[in-house]
């Protein structure tokens, strides 16, 4: 199966992160996305690891209210020791399920911060990633950077490729930001 390895905080999961997953899975591109719930990104600051399994939970809620998703809410990173790098959440996907093929999701501005990523070139390269575009991004010059420093090294081409996904203005720091000053965010919810 070619399964879309979509991972995040998800704190909240909103219409932007559905619109995502549904693309993902139109016309064959992923036979299933699993949304891996992070508890706690190590480049970023400011979430709290033991939310995690709350989040979770909220995630697994907000998928079952859309049975047509072909979404698969996995709790894999809850159970590995911090810090949750992704090279070591494919690794472990691929040792439980050897029969998969797995390539990591992220957004363009994930892909411009890429080289601060654990090993990387390994996910480029034995995972690759897809890209889905962020306001303010060039995902082009983005990718063919990273393509070029392969080439400088002689390495194993990156396997990057660019979608063209429809793209939803709306963040959930913009979500949690409107639920405390009292907006009515319902619209934005999955």
């Amino acid at each position: 199966m070619k399964v879309a390895v979509y991972s995040g905080s998800f704190n909240p999961l909103h219409r932007g992160h559905q619109s995502i997953m549904e693309y993902l899975t139109r016309d064959g591109l992923f036979d299933i996305v699993y949304l891996v719930v992070s508890p706690k990104n190590p480049l970023k600051e400011g979430i709290d690891a033991d939310s995690g399994r709350a989040r979770f939970d909220a995630a697994v809620d907000a998928v079952a209210r859309h049975p047509g998703l072909k979404v698969s809410v996995d709790d894999i990173e809850l159970g590995m020791e911090a810090p949750q790098y992704t090279i070591r959440t494919l690794d472990a996907l691929k040792e439980r399920e050897p029969e998969n093929s797995f390539t990591l999701v992220i957004g363009a501005d994930n892909l411009a911060l890429i080289r601060r990523w654990r090993s990387y070139r390994r996910i480029l390269t034995e995972y690759g990633a897809v890209v889905y575009p962020r306001e303010g991004y060039d995902m082009e010059a983005l990718r063919d950077d990273l393509l070029a420093e392969c080439r400088r090294a002689h390495r194993k081409l990156y396997r990057i490729t660019l979608l063209d996904a429809p793209r939803v203005d709306i963040s959930s720091t913009e979500i949690r930001e409107g639920l405390a000053s009292g907006r009515d965010m319902s619209e934005w919810l999955m």
